[in-house]
């Protein structure tokens, strides 16, 4: 039993003036006591490098909070099972109908587990799919060729008629869109308009003059001109002193302008090497360019196939469109250079009983000596220049050449074309205007 405290020498020396407790927890230090039950002083341990507590001991206390974390760590069992997950619903789906389709296969609609689980799929994944998922899993509209998705699309504005009139009178409030007339005259326009990759060209002839050869030709050339972002150009071709550039300018004004010919341009061909050295043999009717025939009957009839050839070579490296005014016939000598580089025909024809035959001899003729393509592909128009009689039945004669060609246009009389003078769109009736249309629409069409 130790001395009391106040009888120990030590502790009047060194802890004089210090509390009861601690005295005595000194004094008791001082005779090797390493544990005091009444003050609750707990030991400093060293740990267990191995981690695991010895058998049949119990856990020791640690002196900081990193001894004690790292002691329940070691103290884990290794065979830890993972957390369950799941994976994302689109993920799911595709699992299921890949299961569903594999031969023999049954489909399970229980929850996945843990071992279906892909692993690098993260334990806290939520069940339902996120925004993120819902906008990777759904194609997204592109508003760069789908802009009707974003932007309400315009009913396109009524002309003339009923519409047309309802939608002026409320200040476009009421649009009723385009009627079935203004649409037809559209869809021609789209048809005309096409672009085409190289250039083409159309031969317009009959075996018979004076049945609307040349005023289709100006008025086609027109429509084309009109419609196509590109600029036409018509060919007289023609060895009886055509008229061309005469129709489409008028006698006066082409009198006064430089009067020169096909001629001229065979001429001086080898020395044009732009489109502006080769508009100086061209005559201008607005956008539709013109080359103009021979007048001198001495030469006119000179146009070999070959002297065609070149021109038409000319011509095809500055215009994609091109039409030929061949005059009558089909025997004459530039005619078989003007067949062999045509990509469709016109035939010209009339509603007199022989005009019609003639119409139905040129294709015969044709189909006979190794163009049957473009007999094929013909388009017959006629045109009712002299107003012929009741007695005419017209639709018999339209459907006795409607059988033998691609496709049958009627022109209707027209004073602006009978006359056998200036032709002008702006002076031609509404059902003209429309025919030459049709034409031109079958023409682009035909070019493949």
């Amino acid at each position: 039993m130790p001395d009391p405290a106040d009888q120990n020498a030590r502790a009047h020396a060194k802890d004089a003036g210090q509390p009861q407790r601690r005295r005595r927890r000194d004094l008791r230090r001082a005779h090797g006591e390493v544990t005091d039950a009444r003050t609750g002083t707990m030991p400093i341990v060293t740990p267990n490098p191995s981690g695991q507590p010895e058998s049949g001991a119990p856990l020791k206390r640690r002196t900081s909070w990193a001894d004690a974390a790292a002691a329940a760590d070691a103290a884990k069992p290794t065979n830890q099972v993972p957390a369950p997950t799941r994976l994302p619903a689109s993920a799911q789906q595709s699992q299921t109908n890949a299961t569903a389709s594999a031969p023999g296969a049954t489909v399970s609609q229980g929850p996945l587990t843990p071992s279906d689980a892909p692993a690098e799929t993260p334990a806290f994944r939520r069940s339902r799919p996120t925004v993120a998922d819902t906008i990777a899993g759904r194609r997204m509209p592109d508003f760069i060729s789908s802009p009707g998705l974003f932007v309400k699309e315009q009913k396109p504005r009524p002309k003339g008629g009923v519409r047309g009139a309802l939608y002026s009178m409320t200040g476009g409030a009421w649009n009723l869109g385009p009627g079935l007339k203004q649409r037809q005259e559209e869809e021609l326009g789209r048809r005309i308009s096409r672009q085409l990759q190289g250039s083409y060209n159309t031969a317009v002839l009959s075996l018979k003059g004076g049945i609307g050869k040349t005023s289709t030709t100006v008025g086609v050339g027109l429509t084309l001109a009109e419609y196509r972002g590109d600029a036409p150009c018509a060919i007289d071709a023609n060895p009886d002193s055509g008229d061309l550039v005469e129709r489409a300018l008028g006698e006066g004004i082409y009198q006064q302008s430089s009067p020169r010919t096909i001629t001229d341009l065979l001429r001086n061909i080898e020395s044009i090497d732009s489109l502006t050295a080769l508009s100086r043999y061209m005559h201008h009717a607005g956008r539709l360019h013109l080359i103009a025939g021979e007048q001198d009957p001495e030469v006119s009839d000179s146009l070999t196939a070959e002297e065609y050839l070149r021109i038409r070579k000319l011509i095809a490296a500055y215009y994609s469109v091109a039409l030929t005014d061949c005059g009558t016939g089909v025997t004459h000598n530039a005619m078989s250079g003007i067949l062999q580089s045509a990509d469709n025909l016109v035939i010209a024809a009339g509603y007199a009983v022989s005009g019609a035959k003639r119409a139905r001899s040129t294709l015969q003729w044709l189909a006979s000596h190794g163009y049957e393509d473009l007999a094929r592909n013909a388009i017959v128009v006629i045109t009712d220049k002299d107003e012929v009689s009741s007695r005419v039945d017209k639709d018999a004669i339209e459907e006795h050449l409607a059988g033998i060609c691609r496709e049958l246009i009627a022109v209707p009389h027209d004073r602006g074309v009978a006359d056998g003078d200036l032709v002008t769109l702006d002076v031609l009736k509404p059902e003209t205007r429309r025919a030459y249309k049709k034409i031109a629409a079958a023409m682009v069409d035909g070019y493949r």
